[in-house]
């Protein structure tokens, strides 16, 4: 709910020869990681609200710039969400926003299925599994964030509320593009979707990835150079992938969102780059 929010991203102007644009960023202040929402503070479950039905739809004239800077990073917009799967912390956004504009000219609706992402194309259907419960929803991206630590994804209060997370304000999960076949109109699309959605049952644990090599002597040394960091158990995964071996360094089991922060944290300071939530 504390979650910082980037509005809609304006133009500079555009430059050079060809396509080239610069943005300026959002102004909004840095928000803390979320903390647990007392119980007496959470509005019931929307349980009314409808599942949002996927329909294809065009990428929207605002909010998918080629790139954009918030915060000094510089964040690049994909061009399609075709294949987009990733797994990470998720957090919420809600009474402070409600009503606010998104980034791609829409208002915020808090009650509704929708959520904020770095990098998707806007807008973008996505399922969202809380691998914690098993939990999912599918939910369309319409806004940018969110741009506090190591959040993959924020959501809206009505989609929170479904994966059972607004308590403890954020949750582990994996976020899975819906492919919509673009000749269906959004009957047979919801039709479809319903049927043949692939759901995620809960893991038997989760882990964070350090690192991935196709050598492993490379694996190897980076397991030597954490041990003994207080990181936790440190292992190192052999894989076959496409006919090749690769070898992931890998830490855990990781049993809450407060212990996933730490350790990525340190990582970080470790001048270990873009760990990540990984499945058993």
């Amino acid at each position: 709910m504390k979650q910082a929010r980037a509005l809609a991203l304006p133009f500079c102007a555009a430059v050079a020869i060809g396509v080239a644009a610069c943005f300026s960023p959002p102004q909004h202040p840095e928000h803390p990681t979320p903390t647990p929402v007392p119980e007496a503070q959470i509005e019931p479950e929307p349980k009314s609200t409808a599942e949002m039905v996927p329909r294809p739809e065009p990428h929207s004239r605002k909010g998918n710039p080629p790139f954009y800077e918030v915060l000094g990073k510089r964040y690049f917009v994909l061009s399609s969400s075709v294949g987009y799967l990733e797994r990470g912390v998720a957090s919420w956004y809600g009474p402070g926003f409600h009503k606010v504009r998104t980034s791609n000219g829409e208002t915020y609706d808090m009650y509704g299925m929708s959520a904020a992402h770095k990098t998707l194309p806007l807008p973008a259907y996505v399922r969202v599994t809380n691998l914690q419960n098993g939990r999912n929803v599918v939910v369309r991206v319409n806004d940018r964030g969110p741009f506090v630590g190591n959040r993959i994804i924020d959501l809206s209060y009505t989609a929170a509320s479904k994966l059972d997370m607004l308590r403890n304000g954020t949750a582990m999960v994996e976020v899975r593009n819906v492919e919509l076949p673009p000749s269906l109109n959004a009957t047979a699309t919801a039709g479809q979707i319903t049927d043949t959605a692939a759901l995620v049952a809960v893991p038997n644990a989760l882990f964070i990835q350090a690192g991935a090599f196709s050598d492993p002597k490379n694996a190897e040394r980076l397991m030597e150079k954490l041990r003994g960091g207080g990181y936790g158990k440190i292992f190192v995964r052999d894989d076959e992938m496409a006919g090749r071996r690769m070898y992931r360094v890998r830490i855990g089991p990781v049993p809450s969102v407060p212990e996933f922060d730490r350790i990525v944290a340190a990582l970080e300071r470790a001048g270990i780059n873009d760990p990540h939530l990984a499945l058993d």
